[in-house]
């Protein structure tokens, strides 16, 4: 499940970091250019002028009737954030309060429906 921003560089696509007049992208394991900067995480910092391409994905998704923004995954769970806008209906569904009007919980994967990815 992806929830953030990609970059299209020298015809490939990164997790990526907008930051000013540069991109950090972003790879699981080395690869010429990129520096180790923890365990399983290689950045690469480039220009911006040089990116062919930047967007935010987000995954998106309904359960119970109801959408939902993606935002992680684990085993057979979504993690999930409730963008219906109706506090009755998130305590409905037993979801926590994260922030004041943002409800999140998990959901299983079996339940979820019209799963998909959308470019913002």
């Amino acid at each position: 499940m992806r929830d953030g921003f990609v970059a299209r560089y020298q015809g490939a696509e990164y997790d990526a970091s907008p930051d000013g007049d540069n991109v950090r992208l972003y790879l699981p394991e080395p690869a010429e250019g990129f520096t180790e900067v923890r365990p399983g995480r290689y950045v690469r910092v480039v220009p911006t002028s040089e990116v062919e391409d930047i967007c935010y994905i987000r995954t998106t998704c309904t359960w119970r009737d109801q959408p939902f923004i993606v935002l992680a995954e684990h085993e057979a769970w979504l993690r999930v954030e409730y963008t219906g806008g109706r506090a009755p209906v998130a305590k409905e569904l037993g979801l926590d309060e994260f922030d004041f009007g943002v409800y999140q919980g998990w959901a299983p994967l079996s339940e979820v429906v019209d799963l998909r990815e959308l470019r913002v």
